[in-house]
């Protein structure tokens, strides 16, 4: 059996989030302005992602994102909600490739891509503990 034996393209995830001073560009320290965050709207399209494959896997297996490259287009105020959502584009062995997009209340607020990579999430651990 397949790890991919449950995951098909097309497959959609979703997430959201309200803008909150948690998730701001000053909170992340990612720039000087009170609205929500690249690096939190790229942790949402990653959750977004995560949220459709993960339940798939057998147990024990997990994603771990890999690669990232969007574009933050609009700003989205404090009190504004903004959600993500992600499709399987393609199955390459254990990489999986996502659009991910990103909506506020009024309009598309970033688009891009996001690879994800399954592994075993105790030898993942493992691994990672031995390399440091």
């Amino acid at each position: 059996m397949s790890l991919t034996d449950n995951i098909i393209t097309g497959l959609i995830g979703t997430a959201q989030t309200e803008v909150s001073d948690k998730n701001t560009a000053i909170a992340y320290g990612s720039g000087g302005i009170s609205v929500f965050a690249t690096p939190a709207m790229i942790g949402l399209m990653e959750k977004a992602a995560l949220s459709s494959v993960d339940p798939m896997l057998p147990e024990g297996y997990t994603t771990v994102g890999i690669k990232v490259d969007v574009e933050h287009m609009a700003a989205t105020p404090v009190g504004g909600y903004v959600r993500a959502q992600s499709r399987l584009l393609e199955i390459d062995g254990r990489r999986l490739v996502f659009d991910v997009q990103a909506h506020d209340d009024k309009r598309l607020v970033g688009r891009g891509t996001h690879e994800r990579f399954i592994v075993q999430a105790d030898k993942f651990l493992q691994r990672v503990t031995n390399e440091n």
